[in-house]
């Protein structure tokens, strides 16, 4: 149980946390739909999107005990009637989410490079938050609410009311699947393997 670990990613997907779900609301807002904006998520004001339970609680949690690593933002409420391509447009506003922690992964990996023969502590905690910011892209990727990934199922036109029992069960599914299963090792090992591959790169661009 590495409790020095745990704080650090619990403090990284706060921070990871922010631009993430502010990606989904402007996104929405680009393709038309002004849901986001009248509640409150179109800021980049780190309350408005951490979430008590996906963001801290659970995060921590799961770190602790080594499954994996478990966690999200408060998800951002689309109205898909008003989106712009409809369900192809929340197909959009759901990879939004994901592509700003490839973004993230990026510019954190630009960040350890060039500081690391004169800031050592900054380059090492960016490589970390770099490596978690890729492992956020791929983990919100599944297709099981209350993730990125599953808001594609709609766009696939899988049908409401199965929707909408897998949303039921996503929370436990997850918790099942990264303490029982070897997905969480998977998707450090894809995150690892991505991360690196940003960082050479950078490296031969340096």
């Amino acid at each position: 149980m590495n409790i020095e670990l745990a704080i650090m990613n619990v403090l990284v997907l706060c921070m990871l946390t922010v631009p993430h779900e502010f990606a989904h609301a402007w996104m929405a807002s680009k393709l038309g739909d002004d849901t986001p904006e009248r509640d409150g998520r179109l800021t980049l004001y780190p309350p408005a999107h951490i979430d008590l339970l996906g963001t801290i609680i659970l995060p921590a949690v799961t770190s602790l005990l080594g499954g994996g690593f478990l966690g999200w933002g408060r998800p951002v409420e689309t109205n898909p009637s008003r989106l712009r391509f409809g369900m192809k447009g929340l197909a959009l506003v759901a990879l939004a989410g994901p592509a700003s922690n490839v973004l993230l992964t990026v510019l954190l990996a630009g960040v350890s490079v060039f500081t690391g023969t004169l800031f050592a502590p900054l380059s090492e905690f960016a490589a970390r938050a770099a490596l978690l910011s890729m492992y956020l892209a791929i983990f919100n990727m599944i297709p099981v609410p209350p993730l990125d990934g599953s808001k594609l199922l709609l766009a696939a036109r899988v049908p409401p009311v199965v929707y909408n029992e897998l949303a039921r069960f996503g929370f436990l599914f997850l918790l099942v699947a990264m303490s029982l299963s070897n997905l969480g090792l998977y998707m450090h090992l894809w995150s690892v393997a991505g991360a690196e591959r940003i960082f050479q790169l950078l490296s031969i661009a340096s």
